[in-house]
């Protein structure tokens, strides 16, 4: 469902604003539809082809047991060409969580991942399509693992990178996918945040945190030592995407020397000289891509009101215009293609609906249907996400998005303001279920990319830095006075909702402007700076100087007052608004600790506050009987207080 990152890294956009005059109740008012109908888990979702084409695969939900919740797992079948062959075979058994993800190596293996009640210590499981043989290639208590490289052209072997060696740090090896038999390819110094590997599948390259700067790290071969190309602060990105086909090049996301990140090649002899491939009007690049069968860049993306693409290839951009001719109105995204790229899972989506997946045969022009995502929400029910923008007190254009309720005049209503997690981090144009639920039960939702949201640029970023419970919280409180001024929304039904640092911002709205919100919901958000900050994961601590300059030093005696300051545990005592707060016990991002303190701290005062703490869920709730829970709650408590 939701992503609730905390912390994310950089990465992409800027918005347009229609009046807000011009929205009226042109089409008439849904029904309130099922709560379940928004967040049941898909009949079918997430489908992939193996890389030799012979399987389609994806994930349906499966009771393990006579009467037991379904679960996600793995469904496969046999592909002739676009046609199925012979009956689906379920491929995995998890039966407390849903299988996190999952992706293919080759034709004869699948992988997938799983934590254990969402503690985010991930095991990457292999499984063979043919006979069903299950292996977790990382079978260790408290160990996060992840995939490094496939390793394409060997059959047998993965690289994989987990922290079993030491809990803040992560090691690459290589496993054989069947006997899960593993050699230590490469020991990280304690700085390595992620390895890249060159086309051969060689570990040549990496990108480390060392105190507040960061290392572009190369190596000529597997047989030498790591050495340093480009070392840079913290606030300039250097980051390895992928090698170039010569495999001696880099290709990166770069904003040295200025403030949007762009594709740029460069020389490991060289690393002073970038190369610029690409350069976003006006954005951050987002992502690039390439084609390996033809060993030739194919697209860049860069994100305003909505995603933009930019081509290198011809072949590529007339695959995309055909299926935008096809499916018109959607967008269109490549989910996933075999190794030859005659064949592709595409997703066609807009903000009204998750959308339909299909197989497409490229060679041959077939377009195969292969599931409606959710049926069970009509598009036309669905509401519009509309770009907007505001001016924040002190000059800084802030832009989002406002989705109004279906068949209702934009005057007075009740509306939830919405600020997302991250907080580098940023909100996007495309279906949010949440946001559709709420639209759905007659709010207005505002989602705003506040200060330090990313894709705006280097200086939109950093002016984010210091600025937790302070500018980045008045860019909030200035969108939510938007919405009153505006007429839209009532000021005496104004609720405020967000998870992760959007949980944060949620308290330390009702903290700081107690008078302005009359009602608010924190999902496993921050509560006291200074704890959080003692509770990070092991596996951050490399990053712990930058988080230190970007957020504040609890060790400087005149930061350590200003988060003080900025905790809404430590000011409670402002807080009159009615709070509904809900908080997975295996969190390890942010800890139950965060929501007990401040639950507590408010109990102490008699103020009401309703507490909701699932023990079998981390950072966002994942089972989806705790998800209709959740809602269901919110709902009640949102309906009780602002009555929309």
């Amino acid at each position: 469902m939701k992503s609730w990152h905390l912390l994310a890294p950089a990465c992409a956009a800027l918005l347009l604003a229609p009046p807000p005059a011009a929205w009226a109740a042109d089409t008439p008012q849904p029904p309130n539809l099922p709560l379940r109908d928004f967040f049941a888990n898909p009949p079918q979702s997430n489908f992939q082809l193996s890389g030799d084409g012979r399987w389609l695969s994806w994930m349906e939900p499966a009771p393990a047991a006579a009467g037991a919740t379904p679960r996600l797992n793995v469904f496969v079948q046999a592909l002739d060409g676009a046609r199925r062959q012979g009956q689906p075979r379920q491929l995995s058994f998890e039966s407390a969580r849903d299988v996190d993800g999952y992706f293919w190596k080759g034709g004869d293996t699948l992988l997938y991942a799983k934590d254990f009640g969402g503690d985010e210590n991930y095991h990457v499981i292999a499984v063979n399509p043919k006979d069903g043989q299950i292996t977790d290639l990382t079978p260790y208590d408290g160990v996060r693992a992840g995939v490094v490289d496939v390793l394409e052209d060997d059959p047998e072997h993965l690289l994989l990178m987990h922290n079993r060696r030491d809990k803040k740090t992560f090691d690459v090896y290589r496993v054989h996918v069947r006997s899960g038999k593993e050699t230590l390819v490469a020991t990280n110094p304690g700085t390595i945040d992620y390895w890249l590997t060159d086309h051969a599948g060689r570990l040549r390259a990496a990108y480390a945190t060392v105190g507040t700067q960061k290392q572009l790290l190369w190596r000529a071969s597997e047989e030498d030592a790591f050495k340093p190309i480009i070392e840079t602060d913290y606030k300039t990105t250097v980051a390895p995407l992928f090698f170039d086909f010569d495999n001696q090049r880099l290709y990166l996301s770069s904003n040295r020397g200025r403030d949007l990140l762009s594709l740029v090649r460069v020389d490991p002899t060289q690393p002073g000289a970038e190369e610029v491939i690409f350069q976003p009007p006006g954005n951050d690049l987002t992502y690039a891509n390439y084609s390996r069968a033809r060993k030739v860049l194919t697209e860049a993306q860069y994100e305003g009101a909505k995603r933009q693409q930019h081509y290198f290839d011809a072949q590529t951009e007339r695959l995309y215009h055909d299926l935008e001719k096809r499916l018109p109105g959607y967008r269109i995204d490549l989910q996933a293609s075999t190794r030859a790229e005659d064949r592709h899972i595409v997703s066609a989506s807009s903000d009204r609906t998750p959308g339909v997946r299909y197989l497409y045969d490229s060679q041959r022009g077939e377009l195969t249907q292969l599931a409606v995502i959710n049926a069970r929400l009509p598009e036309a029910q669905m509401a519009q996400m509309k770009p907007i923008s505001y001016t924040a007190r002190d000059g800084l254009v802030i832009t989002g998005y406002l989705t109004l309720p279906v068949g209702r005049t934009p005057k007075n209503l009740a509306c939830i303001v919405n600020p997302h997690g991250g907080p580098w981090a940023r909100d996007s144009l495309g279906f949010k279920p949440e946001v559709q639920f709420l639209a759905n039960r007659g709010y207005c939702v505002l989602q705003m990319n506040f200060r330090g949201s990313t894709g705006y640029g280097r200086t939109f970023w950093e002016a984010s830095f210091g600025q937790w419970g302070l500018a980045m919280q008045d860019d909030i409180t200035d969108g939510a006075r938007w919405l009153v001024a505006q007429g839209i929304a009532d000021p005496k039904r104004l609720g405020i909702y967000g998870g992760s640092y959007g949980g944060y911002a949620t308290l330390a709205g009702i903290t700081t402007t107690p008078d302005l919100y009359a009602a608010a919901v924190d999902y496993v958000g921050v509560s006291n700076l200074l704890t959080f900050m003692g509770s990070i994961p092991p596996y951050w601590e490399s990053w712990r100087q930058q988080l230190y300059a970007m957020v504040g030093d609890p060790n400087d005696p005149v930061q350590k007052k200003r988060l003080e300051a900025t905790s809404p545990a430590l000011h409670a005592d402002k807080i009159k608004t009615p709070l509904l707060v809900v908080q997975g016990a295996k969190d390890p991002r942010v800890k139950q600790a965060e929501s007990d303190q401040m639950v507590e701290a408010l109990r102490k005062r008699g103020v009401a506050v309703e507490y909701m703490v699932k023990d079998n869920e981390g950072h966002g709730f994942a089972n989806e009987e705790n998800r209709f829970e959740f809602y269901g709650a919110m709902e009640r408590f949102f309906g009780q207080h602002l009555k929309p």
